[in-house]
């Protein structure tokens, strides 16, 4: 297929690299055009403009914010001004329910189609092509763009035909990693304050009770302090806990754990965490409980 894509950071440099192995035909553009380069030797197009990457049916966004996303599409000569009618935007970002269904009616308005399908997966799942793939969207589109994701990811969990959905779905899995990590943090001051051994610990309950990925990534995060370069920083992190809060606001739902872990990431923040990974908010249960923070902060 051709296909343009636009945002070239941590994640999505990764992949439109596998798009490119695939034998897809890909337009890149990024703010930051150095950041092209290594995909243009992989035979990837340049394209000079957001509007240069929306000469093809198909447009891929991987962009880290509302704002970000907000520009790319909606502003002049943006996404919605320039795609093609009865083209495809594939909006790949984590952003809000809202601007998912501001966008879903701008497309619509302007004849296009929108498919949320963010992902869950860190960089070195990207560059593999091993991501997690939540779709929503019209059928039939999202049937065409199967191909693509195919080649980014190893499984795409279909949601409907409303692309808020995926959206929602996908800030509601990152609340749960958010948790973990929380209750990681603490139980990991316990038994490190007790002069348990906290490898020891992970590797028991990832062996057992709990032997999932999340677990077994992050609690090795944790217990070897690995924060920097962070896969995911955490001002992305509490970005996400935030546009989560405000989903269940817009819901009425409680969240009380989402507000905890909100927290704990603005506290992170705040004393200087803004480059670590949102893991490191593990270290502030260590602080709390009298243990010394160190590594990777």
């Amino acid at each position: 297929m051709q296909v343009g894509f636009i945002g070239l950071g941590h994640m999505g440099a990764g992949m439109a690299a596998n798009l490119l192995r695939a034998a897809h035909e890909v337009t890149v553009f990024n703010r930051s055009a150095d950041k092209r380069r290594p995909l243009l030797e992989l035979g990837a197009r340049a394209a000079a403009t957001v509007a240069d990457a929306c000469t093809e049916e198909t447009v891929i966004t991987m962009l880290a914010d509302d704002a970000a996303l907000r520009q790319v599409a909606l502003a002049e000569g943006g996404i919605v001004s320039t795609l093609r009618a009865g083209g495809t935007h594939v909006s790949m970002s984590t952003v809000s329910v809202a601007l998912t269904r501001e966008l879903t009616a701008a497309h619509e308005h302007a004849r296009q189609r929108l498919i949320a399908a963010p992902v869950f997966g860190r960089p070195e799942m990207a560059a593999a092509g091993k991501l997690f793939i939540v779709a929503a969207g019209a059928a039939e589109a999202l049937r065409k763009c199967q191909p693509l994701f195919e080649a980014m990811g190893q499984r795409t969990f279909p949601f409907g035909a409303e692309p808020a959905a995926a959206s929602l779905v996908k800030l509601t899995g990152n609340f749960l990693i958010a948790a973990t990590i929380e209750t990681l943090g603490e139980a990991l001051a316990l038994v490190g304050k007790a002069g348990i051994d906290p490898a020891g610990f992970v590797e028991l309950m990832t062996s057992t009770l709990f032997p999932a990925p999340a677990y077994r990534t992050y609690g090795t995060l944790i217990v070897e302090r690995k924060f920097q370069p962070a896969g995911f920083a955490a001002p992305l992190g509490q970005k996400d806990v935030r546009l989560l809060l405000a989903a269940a606001e817009a819901l009425h739902v409680s969240m009380p754990v989402a507000s905890l872990v909100n927290d704990r990431l603005h506290r992170l923040i705040a004393q200087g965490g803004e480059k670590l990974d949102w893991s490191a908010i593990s270290q502030l249960a260590a602080e709390d409980a009298g243990l010394r923070r160190t590594g990777g902060s």
